[in-house]
């Protein structure tokens, strides 16, 4: 099947645009595969940054087994963050937005370019000035929210803004592993979890982008933010 990676691009860039829901690309096309997602996701990218946004860093999805079960899918996948996602104030502006959640995040502030096939959790800590907790809030494209793992990937895994918090460690200061995160709504407690519900690992998970992202050789930039997940 040939897909044209441009149009769902610009179908996806308009219904961001437009604040409006849309139907998947699954549900008009039929299964596409992975790749053909991230070739999507790249035209997105391309179309972004060409009226003047800029990378600023990447993120990851459906790093938690629970998150991989709650959207029905068995894979982390991979984003970008830009600069216009990055909120400034912790005002959420809702009219911006279709049908936004948030989630709370794993957040590594990277002061090393970080490339390659071979790049450990180890590597990941060397490089990253600080971790911090984070919001980011989701905001998919997609009618109910209901989307394929592929859905998603084209979609920019759902991106949509982000709150980076203060008063970050250093990377090696704990172990990230056992780094509890306690998410509250109206004072109530709604969810806890370690590092830990991130593959094992958050470092690793990072390091898991490092490696996706050489395959297209691309990597991580000094001075970039990175989400990790949420726990």
């Amino acid at each position: 099947m040939s897909i044209d990676h441009r149009h769902w691009a610009e179908y996806l860039l308009d219904a961001y645009d437009r604040r409006v829901e849309v139907q998947s690309i699954a549900s008009q096309i039929g299964d596409f595969s992975v790749d053909d997602a991230y070739l999507i996701q790249d035209e997105l990218v391309s179309l972004r940054l060409t009226r003047g946004e800029k990378l600023v860093g990447a993120k990851l999805g459906l790093t938690s087994v629970a998150k991989q079960q709650q959207m029905g899918v068995s894979a982390p996948c991979y984003g970008w963050v830009f600069d216009t996602s990055v909120l400034t104030t912790d005002d959420v502006p809702l009219t911006e937005l279709i049908h936004p959640r948030i989630e709370p995040e794993f957040v590594f502030s990277i002061g090393q370019d970080l490339s390659g096939s071979a790049v450990t959790a180890h590597d990941v800590l060397d490089a990253t000035t600080q971790v911090m907790g984070g919001i980011e809030v989701i905001d998919s494209r997609y009618e109910a929210f209901k989307f394929t793992l592929p859905d998603v990937i084209a979609d920019n895994t759902s991106a949509s803004m982000v709150r980076v918090g203060t008063g970050g460690i250093g990377a090696r200061d704990t172990d990230l592993t056992t780094a509890g995160c306690t998410f509250e709504v109206d004072d109530q407690v709604t969810g806890t979890a370690t590092g830990a519900a991130l593959l094992g690992d958050p470092a690793a998970c990072v390091a898991m982008l490092v490696h996706h992202l050489h395959k297209s050789g691309r990597k991580l930039e000094a001075g970039w933010t990175v989400l990790g997940g949420a726990a």
